[in-house]
């Protein structure tokens, strides 16, 4: 049984919650959770249940609501809490698992605790804000716990909200800020830092004209409303972008991640001029200077400084990374091998990642990054090749902030992660070397596409990655779910693993949904699931992280024509996939095939027959059968 404080006040058991009506003792329950572990004095829990003006029996009836609590408690099976009388008051016992309020505040500690590594900071962050389920305690009718209690406990989650924001603009995911940044400016009109952070994120983005209108726009809030005029902070970074200038790192206090470690600047560094602006990795709470401070390399450390660009960063490390143990081997032992001696020691080795999309390619890029980061002391970085919004980026734009983010040659050699690179034509501009002045970086370049044409003309290897084997995914539900979740319900757990193909992307999200649900049984898990796959399988949260929404992106960057052979391929019968398909069902001609292939929707391929993933092929006649609902409608 849990408690839920950060919304409705509701007992919860598994899947199944009871939001308790608006009375009295529900107001005497949450002042003993919001203080859990405490003693609550008497006197605070009358006027917590009656307000100020306090009845002349309230000691009396405040027993009476206790005993109605214990019933209640009994009447739900709530067990291993209870309600003790203590010497000046009362005392509720609780633990994380059973008050989200504990649970919260207990995950945003442990997040504070992984400052040295972003990505895991945000992970643990974004599931601290998931337990929040609405308004907070909407059916307690306390004015004392809504005056004293709520914008304390509203603060706590902006702080975290913050903090995301931050994590997202200093590792370059700036059109995910935007998402929360929106929301919270709109609702919270007089929060300066949330403001700042948008203004931010809009001018990373390349959206200077929005930036600036939002400015105006938070500045006449605060002089109509409060009589003031903008932070100073806020008034620096219009002025910044007024000049066009390049933010730069965070301030003198921020930290950026080196070779996978975190590394605090040095005031040296902080002073550093403002031409040699760096990306940030992590954006504190602090105003953002003028001009933005610089990043220089640590003596005898990594030489890559990164660009002043969302788009070029370190390689971020991948939380719970299970499976792919032959392919992680494979790349590793490639990238670090001996050149081979010759002339193609002029040209950086080049390792081509590739894939369906989902199929896990960032992730073992970035994993097999940070397991050879000793063989390249120049340092690593994460070149993300398409922007928030699924565009792809410009050759000439990348290659110019590539030259930046190296412009200070280091000892040995560097590895750049070109990631979701979509032609070669994107890539090609990279591959020479980059420095005359020093070794050529290694390439890592990951891709829907099979990119045929890049490694005929520029050499290379080639790693195709297809889904998890059943042992990769058990291993993936076991260390994310934890092995004594999982070893429960071993049978349940591999059934999970089935409905979700194998596939990796759909296995993440369904872990994230069950971590954020530690009562739900995985044989009520496969139930649930199996209703509807593709339906389920999204974060609430997060709509952006989806399976249908991963499908439909890399749907729409295929040629039109293209599209519509492989909805016909995903509707039609196997035959079709065939090398000859039947002639009354029109088969697609084997060089479309081909294409569809390379593009990762079709696996395997000549001598055998192609096959298309079951999410995927559900996904497109799930879509047709909306679109054809739709079109029957008008």
């Amino acid at each position: 049984m849990r408690f839920q404080l950060l919304g409705p006040l509701a007992l919860a058991d598994g899947p199944d919650t009871v939001v308790l009506q608006p009375s009295k003792p529900a107001n005497l329950l949450a002042a003993l959770l919001l203080n859990a572990n405490s003693t609550v004095s008497a006197e605070y829990l009358q006027r917590a249940v009656w307000g100020e003006e306090q009845p002349a029996t309230a000691r009396a009836a405040l027993q009476t609501c206790v005993l109605r609590l214990r019933r209640l408690f009994a009447k739900h099976g709530v067990t291993g809490t209870a309600i003790e009388a203590v010497p000046g008051g009362y005392r509720i016992t609780a633990e994380p698992p059973t008050l989200d309020l504990l649970g919260f505040r207990d995950q945003v500690r442990r997040a504070a605790g992984l400052d040295r590594d972003p990505e895991a900071e945000l992970h643990a962050l974004r599931d601290a804000l998931a337990l929040w389920q609405g308004a907070l305690l909407a059916n307690v009718r306390s004015e004392v716990l809504h005056r004293d209690e709520v914008p304390r406990l509203a603060e706590e989650r902006l702080r975290a909200v913050e903090r995301v924001c931050d994590l997202l603009l200093g590792l370059g995911r700036c059109g995910e800020a935007l998402v929360d940044l929106w929301t919270a400016t709109r609702v919270y009109p007089g929060h300066e830092r949330f403001h700042e952070q948008l203004i931010e994120a809009l001018y990373r983005t390349g959206r200077q004209s929005q930036a600036l209108a939002e400015y105006r726009r938070v500045k006449g809030f605060l002089l109509e409303e409060l009589g003031v005029d903008p932070s100073p902070s806020l008034r620096r970074l219009e002025l910044s972008i007024l000049r066009g200038e390049d933010l730069g790192s965070a301030g003198p206090d921020a930290s950026r991640v080196i070779r996978g470690e975190t590394v605090h600047l040095p005031a040296a560094a902080a002073a550093a001029p403002a031409s040699s602006a760096a990306v940030p990795v992590t954006t504190p709470a602090a105003a953002v200077p003028a001009g933005g401070a610089s990043a220089v390399a640590p003596t005898g450390g990594a030489a890559l400084a990164p660009a002043a660009v969302s788009g070029v960063g370190p390689v971020p490390a991948v939380p719970h990374f299970t499976g792919r143990t032959a392919e992680a081997a494979a790349l590793a032992a490639r990238l670090t091998e001996p050149a081979a001696a010759g002339p193609e020691d002029h040209r950086p080795l080049t390792v081509l990642v590739s894939g369906a999309p989902g199929i896990g390619k960032s992730a073992l890029a970035q994993h097999v990054a940070r397991l050879v980061r000793d063989a390249f002391p120049a340092g690593q970085l994460l070149v993300r090749m398409t922007r928030a919004d699924g565009e792809p980026r410009t050759a000439d734009e990348v290659a110019a902030e590539v030259a930046l983010a190296l412009r200070e040659p280091g000892e040995g050699r560097a590895l750049l992660i070109l990631d979701d690179v979509v032609d070669a034509d994107q890539v090609r501009p990279l591959l020479p070397p980059v420095s005359a002045d020093g070794p050529e970086p290694a390439v890592v370049v990951t891709s829907r596409m099979g990119l045929g044409g890049l490694i005929a003309t520029h050499g290379g290897w080639v790693q195709r990655l297809t889904a998890f084997t059943a042992a990769e995914s058990y291993a993936l539900l076991l260390a994310t779910l934890g092995a004594e979740r999982v070893e429960a319900e071993p049978r349940a757990a591999r059934r999970l693993a089935v409905l979700c193909g194998h596939f990796p992307a759909a296995l993440r999200i369904l872990t994230a949904r069950l971590l954020t649900r530690p009562g739900l049984r995985l044989a009520d898990a496969v139930d649930w699931l199996g209703d509807d796959p593709l339906a389920r399988l999204t974060l609430t949260d997060s709509p952006d992280h989806s399976v249908t929404g991963l499908f439909d992106r890399a749907l729409d960057r295929l040629d039109p024509r293209l599209s519509e052979a492989f909805t016909h391929l995903a509707q039609g019968p196997p035959e079709l996939l065939a090398d000859r398909g039947p002639e009354d069902e029109g088969p697609v001609p084997e060089a479309v095939r081909e294409q569809l292939a390379d593009a990762g929707l079709l696996e395997d391929g000549p001598p055998g027959p192609y096959r298309i993933h079951d999410l995927l092929r559900a996904h497109v006649r799930r879509t047709a059968r909306i679109r054809d609902r739709r079109t029957e409608k008008v």
